[in-house]
Parts: C-alpha cells; structure tokens; sequence
C-alpha cells in the first residue's frame, strides 16, 4: 500500500469507484421503476421522485461541496461523501414504503454531492499536466459506463433477487473505496482560507427545487396557476442568484465567471446538461416499453442495452486518447450523431409485436454514440482549467450534469404522463407514447451539436502548450 499511495493511477481507481456508484444510481433506478410501484403500491409520479429526488438533491449541494473542498481538503469531503452514500444505500435498501424511499434517496444525493466534485479536483491535483487529458478520458469513460450499465446490472439485480439489491450492492463497493481512500488518495489541504457563500447556496436551492417541483409535478397538478407560479418563482430565484453571483465575483462566489470566459469549458458544460436530458429520455421511456408491452423481465430489458455498455466501454479509451491528439470537436460530432440515429432507430423498430433482437444494431449505434463522446467531452472541459480553479469548475460541470437529469427526469415523465392519458383515451398502445417522447432526446441532442461547433481547433503542435496552462497557474 506504500507502493500505491499517491500513486496517480491508483488513486483515480479509488475515486472512480466512488464516482461509478454514484452515476450508476441514477440509471439503475429505471429498470425497477415497474417492481416499485407494485411493491410499494405507488404511483408512476411519485416513484418518479425516486429517480428525480435523488438528481436534484445532487445537483442543489454540489457546488456548495466543492467550496467545502476548499475549505476542508477534497479527501475529506470524499470519504465524508462515501459514508454518507453507502449509509444511505442502507437506508434505501430497507426502505417500508415510497415516502421513506424518496427520503433516503435524497440523503443518497448528499453523500454524492459531497465525493462528486472532489474526483476532478484530485485527478488534476495528482496528474501531471501531460498526462492530464488521458486521465480524465478515462474518468469520463466511467461516467459513461456507469450511466449505460445501470439497467443492465439493475435488471440482473431484480430478476435475480428484487429492487432492494439496486441499492444493498452499493454496501461492500463503498465500504472498499472508503478504505482504499485513506490508504491511497493523499490529503490535499488548501494554500489559504476561503469563504462560503451561505447566500447563493440558499438562492440556487431555492431555485432548482421549484424548477424541478413544477416540471415533475405539472401533469399531476393538470398544469395549473400554482404549477406557471411555482415555475415563474424558480426562475427569479435563478436571476436572483445569477446577479448575486456577479455582485461577488471578488470574495470567492461559488461560480467564478472567469471559468465562462473559457470556450471549450463553457460549451462541454453546455453539453453535458444536453446529454443528461438526452440519456433520461431514451433510457426510461425505452425500459417502460421493454417491460410493459414487450413483457420482457427486467434482466432481459437489462440484457437489451447491454450492447449499449459493452461498445462504450471499448471505444471510450480510443476515443480520450484521440482527443488527447486531435482535440475533441469532430469526435464530439459524430457520437451526437451516432447516438441521434440510434434513438430514431430505436423509436421507428418499436412496435408492439417487436421481438427484442431487432433493437440490438441500434443499442450498438447508441454505445458507440455515447462512447466517442463521453470521454473527449470530460477532457475538453478540463484541459486548460487553471488548477485554483479546478474545484470550482468540477462543482459547476457536475452541477449541470445533474441539473439535465432532474430536467430529463422531470419532462420525460411528463410527457410520458401526459401521452399515456391521451392514447388510452384515443385507444392507441405505448409505442406511441414512445414516439413522442423520442423528441426529447433528439431535440437535445441537436442543440449538443450546434455548442460543439465553436470549439477551439486543436493540433498535436499546439498541444503541449495547452496542457501546460493548468500547471503554470497552479
């Protein structure tokens, strides 16, 4: 363990577990959704709240845990964060009725929060600037697998046992990265105080949980005044919280706009909220139409995006390295068309006599989509960012991340709610509704591809320039 302590490549095998769990409760949570509502007799809106309770949590704190990584140390905050998450898998797992679950669902989201924003701040702290691109390709390949193996390894989980061991797998993995964490990630402290900004932590708040609120719970309120005015709120909080944000641009805000004067940084963080809203809106209208027209078990739907994972997994390291050479525009370019055609492939196959083998070239099209952009998409955003600013930006990059989810969750359940009540009242099946939804996810992915047009041009000359930027401000 001497041997590995420091070691930058163990170290980034120690956050990636943490990392990967936390991902992977985003998705894995969809392929269940069918076994929680029957066996917690609840509603579609409200075991929804399981997947989007937990989203928003993670992205309300996570910004405010990469401020108390500064103040605390980044390795703190991760064990901290490891503890609370495994803690809360507990919780989750032994969970008696639906309330209960959304609760400790959100405490799941805190824990996240709290390690989430500590993986970038410690891979660029502990890799040299060189060798910094690769290393956050292949912490982007993990994001990406986490998120396309969570209904894999999730239907596996509740066929085999039920939806409590989603959550109960957790156990051993976070307990394993909490030890591994003292043993190998080394305590970074801060160079000097900084302050908390107690004011934009409550605004922000305040904001996305009225956004999010409206958004899940608008067809079930019928889109009335109280839903327009609970949006309309979250709104001004965001304005709020925007200028209160440039008021202390010069006492440590929690997001620095210099991080915006950043192009590539800007449009990747565009890109990752895009993405999020894009995979929710495949992935969970898709697992409803596998278990509730095809009838598939949940393994087997699990087994239908399997090739999704196992292509991502592969291409994703070409594809950091590549960029690492190359830059990340065009490869961005292609796995958003990629994973666009797999999406239209998927929504004009579904039908309700569809036999499960005729979706396997278009999973394959998606796996490939997402491998060629997770991992440029993560390199991109982090390459020129000067360190003293590196925990800032994982904390605004993750943030959006979270926030598309919240957002894909929220509007892919409302048109799903909405769609559903129309074609039974019409007489029309869920591939319908499928159809519709499958707009959501193509229409993001769209806009994912007009913010990758301004990235800046990288050459194998212009290289070694870039990568050194970080470790000189640093």
């Amino acid at each position: 363990m001497r041997t590995w302590r420091a070691n930058p490549w163990a170290v980034l095998v120690t956050l990636s577990l943490g990392f990967f769990m936390t991902l992977l409760d985003l998705t894995i949570v969809n392929i269940a959704v069918p076994d929680m509502m029957s066996s917690l007799d609840a509603s579609l809106d409200r075991t929804l709240w399981v997947v989007s309770g937990y989203a928003l949590a993670l992205s309300v704190l996570i910004i405010t845990a990469s401020r108390l990584g500064d103040l605390h140390g980044p390795r703190t905050l991760f064990a901290a964060g490891l503890a609370v998450f495994t803690l809360a898998s507990v919780a989750c797992g032994l969970a008696p009725t639906a309330n209960a679950l959304i609760a400790a669902r959100a405490v799941q989201g805190l824990g996240a929060a709290l390690l989430t924003p500590q993986t970038t701040t410690l891979v660029v702290a502990v890799f040299p600037a060189e060798r910094r691109g690769r290393a956050m390709g292949v912490w982007g390949m993990v994001a990406g697998l986490a998120t396309l193996s969570g209904p894999t390894l999730g239907g596996f989980l509740v066929s085999a046992a039920n939806w409590r061991w989603i959550f109960l797998v957790n156990v051993p993995v976070g307990a394993a990265a909490l030890a591994l964490t003292f043993l190998v990630v080394p305590d970074i402290r801060p160079a000097r105080a900084h302050r908390f900004d107690l004011t934009g932590l409550l605004l922000s708040a305040a904001a996305l949980f009225c956004l999010a609120f409206g958004l899940q719970e608008g067809e079930n309120y019928r889109w009335g005044a109280g839903i327009w005015a609970l949006l309309a709120a979250g709104s001004a909080l965001g304005a709020a919280f925007v200028l209160h944000q440039r008021r202390r641009q010069d006492r440590e805000p929690l997001i620095p706009f210099a991080l915006l004067r950043d192009r590539n940084f800007t449009a990747m963080t565009a890109l990752v909220g895009f993405l999020s809203v894009a995979m929710l809106g495949l992935v969970l209208p898709f697992n409803l139409y596998l278990q509730s027209v095809l009838h598939l078990s949940a393994v087997k739907a699990g087994l239908v995006l399997a090739p999704s994972s196992l292509v991502s997994m592969t291409v994703g390291p070409f594809a950091g390295r590549l960029a690492d050479r190359i830059g990340g525009r065009y490869l961005l370019l292609t796995g958003l068309g990629c994973y666009g055609a797999g999406i239209l492939a998927i929504t004009l196959t579904a039908s309700p006599a569809t036999a499960w083998y005729a979706f396997v070239p278009a999973t394959l099209l998606t796996g490939l989509g997402v491998g060629c952009i997770i991992a440029p998409m993560s390199a991109e955003a982090m390459r020129t960012i000067p360190s003293h600013l590196a925990g800032a930006a994982s904390g605004v990059n993750n943030t959006v991340r979270q926030i598309g989810s919240v957002a894909g969750a929220a509007a892919v359940g409302a048109l799903l709610q909405g769609r559903l009540a129309a074609g039974l009242a019409a007489g029309q099946t869920y591939p319908a509704a499928l159809h519709t939804t499958a707009v959501l996810p193509l229409a993001v992915l769209a806009a994912g591809a007009l913010v990758c047009l301004p990235l800046r041009r990288r050459t194998p000359a212009a290289a070694p320039a870039c990568a050194g930027r970080p470790a000189a401000d640093h």
